[in-house]
């Protein structure tokens, strides 16, 4: 079966797009993502998304990542939806129903409320999620929150000399999250906030759409800055307004790469 797939990228975060809406595509396994996310012998990805009908949205947006594992959410693979959908709309998510918006700078994404309970990140046992009184290395006092997926944020002098290569898997295997969880490390330097992040089951990357949201939340939340914030990922950077009690407003850019197809069977 021959598989039409589109290529783009939110900030170089990048993205195999699977249209299913409209035609039903063979079951997904892991080992077909790993395959066809594999960047020397497969088209290759930080994410896969599938898309699908959806009797609670306009369609749902499934997203797995690079190892083949399903995840809950994705924010700059959101925004590359806003693009290859043309128009607003609501989209079912494993981490909520989420709105986007395409734009002339590129999408808008209605990323729903964040949520700062302990068991609601997960964490294994319960603890002050604002500052978590844990630490690996030189890292400590880090927030957690979920913006559709887990996040744990380290604020640092410089996030350039964190040796996330190393502590990333650290810590996104660690005990404490049930569910893993991706790394956050940033700085703030003239009111914009610096970021690097390990993505849980897809290592480093250019840019974390989910991870800039849950960042500026913590940082708002800490008083160390004001929304709408600017985030700056080794990508490109991202517009996150939010505050207490109201929804998260990501806006950034995103690029259709290229169109392309595939054999089903030469990858599953």
């Amino acid at each position: 079966m021959r598989i039409q797939f589109t290529k783009m990228h939110g900030l170089g975060n990048d993205f195999i797009m699977l249209d299913g809406r409209d035609t039903k595509l063979p079951g997904l396994t892991a080992g077909t993502v790993a395959a066809l996310a594999n960047r020397h012998t497969g088209i290759g990805c930080d994410q896969l998304i599938l898309l699908e009908q959806s009797d609670k949205a306009d369609f749902r947006m499934r997203i797995f990542n690079s190892d083949g594992g399903e995840v809950e959410a994705c924010g700059n693979a959101s925004r590359a939806v806003a693009l290859l959908h043309g128009s607003e709309a609501r989209v079912e998510t494993d981490g909520g129903v989420i709105v986007v918006s395409p734009t002339r700078a590129g999408a808008s994404v209605d990323m729903g409320h964040p949520r700062f309970d302990w068991d609601k990140i997960p964490l294994d046992y319960a603890m002050d999620t604002a500052n978590m009184p844990v630490s690996w290395d030189s890292l400590s006092d880090p927030a957690a929150v979920n913006v559709g997926n887990p996040h744990v944020i380290f604020f640092v002098a410089n996030c350039e000399d964190v040796p996330l290569d190393r502590l990333g898997p650290e810590i996104e295997h660690d005990p404490l999250f049930p569910e893993r969880v991706n790394v956050n490390v940033a700085d703030i330097r003239d009111g914009v906030i610096n970021l690097r992040v390990w993505e849980r089951g897809a290592g480093l990357t250019k840019a974390c759409g989910t991870g800039a949201c849950a960042t500026a939340v913590a940082a708002i939340n800490r008083g160390l800055v004001s929304s709408p914030a600017t985030v700056k990922l080794p990508g490109g950077e991202l517009a996150i307004t939010w505050s207490p009690g109201t929804s998260i407003i990501m806006e950034g850019p995103a690029a259709e790469s290229y169109r392309g197809s595939f054999e089903w069977s030469d990858y599953a």
